[in-house]
């Protein structure tokens, strides 16, 4: 395995988070995809191993742009370890979706281990997380908008098809 300094992990998960924001930002996706080595992989605990970009790709624009993902308005690291012995970031990612109307904040946060293979690209990706909070999360967004009258139409018909009351 090559090693990379500090300084050059420092920078390419910089670099990452940028990335990421920006892409939330623009709801353009295939930038944060792009990161990733051809051959990534990313393990997605709820939805499985993905191997390759265009695996990868297919999954985070129908996740981010379908409720509760596209609810989701950024997802800011929390805090971070570096391991330089192994090329990996580890991070506290936050996941908070948009104001129902209030100024209410609703979230959840999973940690990433990022595995970097230099030139700012990342061979791995896993996303380490409890799905029930995600869906407890995404519940209380919903129960908040509708009792605020801005419930939108796929997160009423998202509320319908998980059973949410």
């Amino acid at each position: 395995m090559t090693l990379f300094t500090r300084v050059e992990l420092t920078d390419a998960f910089a670099t990452f988070e940028q990335t990421v924001a920006e892409a939330a930002r623009t709801r353009n996706w295939d930038p944060w995809v792009d990161q990733y080595t051809v051959d990534v992989d990313y393990v997605e605990h709820a939805a499985g191993t993905m191997r390759g970009r265009e695996q990868v790709r297919p999954w985070i624009w129908k996740t981010m742009e379908s409720f509760p993902g596209n609810h989701m308005t950024s997802f800011p690291a929390l805090w971070s370890v570096i391991d330089e012995s192994t090329s990996r970031v580890i991070c506290e990612l936050d996941n908070p979706m948009r104001d129902p109307g209030d100024g209410t904040v609703i979230s959840a946060t999973n940690l990433s281990i990022l595995t970097y293979a230099g030139d700012g690209l990342w061979s791995r990706q896993e996303d380490v997380y409890n799905p029930l909070r995600f869906l407890s999360a995404a519940k209380k967004w919903c129960k908040k908008a509708q009792e605020l009258g801005t419930l939108t139409d796929e997160a009423a018909a998202w509320m319908q098809q998980m059973g949410v009351r």
